[in-house]
């Protein structure tokens, strides 16, 4: 009998190399004659160039180059994801500042030297003129009439609008027959993906050859590569990125940057490698996510029915666009709508310009924006019509057979049994008895609340991300390499997708070795974004493992005497199945290959597979200092099959952390002069192992009729759901005070500030 190794709890393969210090990141690397570079940044939000004098910087001794827009201006600009059938004109972001600066940080000068040092010595050394411009922070505001444009030749700080669903006639035919109408807006922070590891290149080029190697701390190498070869006008076949070990990701390394490009370019100049790793107030300011003002309004029926659901959201994007700012904002407006069934659907968004940091995905890209005013909302049409927070879930909830399912939106849902996940997170957090403890509460005690979210999380990605590519090689001795496409930085797919393959070939895990982040040796693909690892990536290795069995159990056949059909690989034979004594190794069925024998293939996914969960939290507030401390959080994730049980659940409390943080301490916040109020760690509250409570976890698998393993993704799913779950536990314990609304994030001195508000109020 084949041995199961889809499914297994297995430790990772990766982990023993960085444990000990072995792991090999971009700045581990060094060479001779190797350059240094840093970035001059911008210290204004708005403001126009008047001149820049880099003559004081390049007498400096030691300081090789300065390179302005002057040396850059002719590349091309990194281009924007296109969303089919929408007309968008968008700024996009220059390489390096052209005649005008739009946001604190934003790239002027990179100086290039023998230390890192000495050229930021440089950098300092370099004179710009400045004339500064009128600056607009607030998105709300950036859309009035007369508002203050952060690029005068578009004139609008509107340059993406979309609009999706039933019209506005049908919206209001809905409120006109509803029992009420439901109305909040919602303010969701920007805040910051943080990876543990900042953006960090190391260039080298070679002129004999005329080839740029280049190494980059990113989730996405062939797309680094293409936009590399884009912009610098020459044949990406010229060009071999290399993603090494990466420190997190999170999605905001699943852009190429324009210092990838300005550093490929004087890499290119100069004939020498040069590196650059940026530092963490850099990092801070270079790229940030979320910053949403949503309005939101749901007709119901006297049961708590959708009628319709009418959401309109101002999308603070920064000042330029770069491949995937457009993301998050259509996504949200497809996943706002969440695991419920409404006939009337109308969603608005306004990707709004403003003088600040440039946004991209973050853990959850657009999910975690929409499902915070759906799950907010259900808890408003819960508490106006007097029923329990779940019951108006559960009444709106698709049906297992609605599926496949069409949303007013658009969107095409796989696969869905709600239910049973519900009623686990309900049995794991005890609802009934939390509910119980909240009537039965010392009225002058501390505050009780508890806060339920159930939702669902797309993963596979738009259009070609869906395009999963892999090769599997085979060498005579029975060598075993995977090669994808996917480029994991701590998801542990070399080990789930050595799993895959051993299971079908019919050997050990060990004995596959799983390859990726090389442009050179990988097929061309879409990395590691939009939770697409798995289901397209894994999938195609899956394919391709397929084939490669086929293939032996022609061979085997020979060697057995029998039809291929009955030929087995288990346990690292080869079994005859019409005789149980007859066999061979697997080594002497591979030892008829060629060396390098490979067997490549592509999945595509037919529609996206949905995950969905359900989480269910408690809370205890201080009346005194408004602290915050969690009682209870039940979390219920349903990704389809798991491939390795161990790696879900570590998915799952790394998505609940991040998602912890966005409810109760994160936000990136500007002054309105654009000037960034907390850049780096000492003042930008991030959660520590400290705040996170425990968890208990449980897990249905409704597998995805969408791939053949059954899968759906699972690294960004929990992130949507922990912040409306948490907010609303704490808005379910301050509504005992008169209190119905609290803006993430939700911390100890808000929650206080609005206690005594009420209490003045009574």
């Amino acid at each position: 009998m084949t041995t199961k190794y889809i499914g297994q709890r297995m430790k990772r393969f990766e982990d023993p190399p960085l444990l000990i210090g072995e792991g090999s990141y971009v700045d581990d690397k060094k060479l001779p004659d190797m350059l240094h570079c840093y970035f001059l940044r911008s210290p204004i939000a708005h403001a126009r160039i008047r001149s820049i004098d880099t003559s004081e910087a390049l007498a400096m001794d030691g300081v090789e180059a300065v390179f302005t827009n002057t040396d850059v201006g002719h590349l091309r600009r990194l281009q924007s994801f296109e969303i089919e059938g929408h007309d968008m004109n968008l700024p996009l972001h220059p390489i390096l500042a052209d005649d005008r600066v739009c946001y604190v940080g934003q790239t002027i000068a990179l100086v290039a030297a023998r230390d890192r040092y000495l050229a930021r010595d440089a950098a300092e050394r370099i004179k710009i003129d400045y004339e500064p411009l009128p600056v607009v922070t607030d998105p709300v505001a950036a859309v009035e009439e007369g508002a203050t444009l952060v690029h005068e030749h578009l004139g609008t700080n509107a340059p993406m609008e979309v609009a999706l669903g039933n019209s506005a006639a049908e919206m209001d035919a809905a409120k006109a027959q509803a029992h009420t109408v439901v109305r909040q807006s919602y303010h969701i922070q920007r805040i910051t993906a943080a990876p543990m590891e900042g953006r960090a290149v190391l260039a080298i080029y070679d002129d004999s050859v005329d080839h740029l190697t280049f190494y980059t701390s990113t989730q996405v190498p062939h797309i680094v590569q293409e936009e590399l070869g884009r912009c610098l006008d020459r044949p990406k076949e010229s060009i071999r990125v290399i993603a090494p070990d990466v420190g997190g990701g999170f999605g905001q390394k699943g852009d190429p940057f324009p210092e990838e490009i300005a550093m490929a370019h004087m890499a290119i100049t100069l004939k020498k490698p040069i590196k650059w790793v940026e530092t963490r107030s850099e990092n801070m300011a270079a790229s940030q996510a979320r910053g949403y003002h949503t309005e939101a309004e749901a007709a119901v029926d006297a049961d708590g029915r959708l009628l319709g659901v009418h959401v309109r959201a101002i999308a603070d994007v920064g000042a330029f666009f770069i491949g995937t700012t457009v993301v998050p904002p259509y996504n949200s407006l497809h996943r706002t709508i969440g695991p419920y069934k409404a006939p009337i659907v109308q969603m608005e968004v306004m990707a709004v310009t403003t003088n600040k940091p440039t946004t991209s995905p973050y853990r959850g890209a657009g999910g975690p924006e929409g499902a915070f005013a759906m799950e907010r909302t259900m808890d408003l049409i819960a508490k106006e019509l007097g029923m329990d927070p779940i019951d108006v879930r559960r009444i709106n909830m698709l049906s297992p057979d609605a599926f496949p399912y069409t949303t007013p939106t658009g969107y095409t849902y796989d696969s869905g049994n709600f239910s049973p996940a519900l009623d686990q997170a309900l049995q794991l957090a005890d609802y009934a008895g939390l509910r119980e403890q909240q009537r039965n509460r010392d009225p002058n005690g501390p505050l009780m609340g508890v806060g339920i979210s159930t939702f669902m999380k797309a993963t596979g990605g738009l259009g070609p991300m869906r395009d999963g590519n892999a090769r599997v090689e085979v060498d005579p001795d029975g060598a075993v390499r995977v090669y994808t496409e996917v480029s994991p930085h701590g998801q542990g797919q070399e080990t789930s997708f050595a799993q895959v393959t051993a299971e079908v070939l019919g050997i050990t895990p060990a004995q596959v070795k799983v390859h990726h982040g090389d442009t050179d040796t990988a097929p061309f693909g879409w990395g590691s974004i939009a939770s697409r690892g798995t289901p397209a990536g894994g999938s195609a290795i899956y394919e391709a493992s397929l084939q490669t069995r086929a293939h032996l159990a022609q061979i085997a056949s020979d060697l057995l005497e029998c039809p291929a059909e009955a030929v087995q690989f288990s346990d690292g034979r080869a079994h005859n199945q019409n005789n149980p004594d007859q066999s061979v190794t697997f080594e002497q069925v591979t030892s008829n290959l060629d060396p390098g024998t490979n067997f490549p293939a592509t999945y595509s996914l037919p529609l996206n597979p949905f995950a969905f969960g359900a989480h269910i939290v408690a809370v205890e507030i201080d009346r005194d200092t408004g602290e915050i401390s969690f009682l209870k959080y039940a979390t219920v994730q349903d990704c389809g099959t798991q491939l390795n049980p161990m790696l879900v659940e570590a998915q799952v409390e790394g998505s609940i952390a991040q998602g912890l943080g966005q409810a109760l301490m994160e936000e990136h916040a500007h002054s309105p002069d654009g000037q960034p109020l907390n850049g780096t760690f000492l003042d930008y509250a991030m959660p520590t192992a400290e705040d996170m409570p425990p968890l208990d976890q449980g897990f249905q698998q409704t597998p995805s009729p969408a791939n053949p393993l059954g899968v759906k993704g699972i690294g960004e799913v929990a992130t949507v759901g922990a912040p409306p779950a948490i907010a609303g536990a704490i808005v379910d314990a301050l509504s005992r005070a008169g209190v119905s609304h609290i803006d993430t994030p939700i911390t100890s001195q808000k929650v206080w500030q609005a206690l005594q508000q009420a209490g003045e109020m009574q």
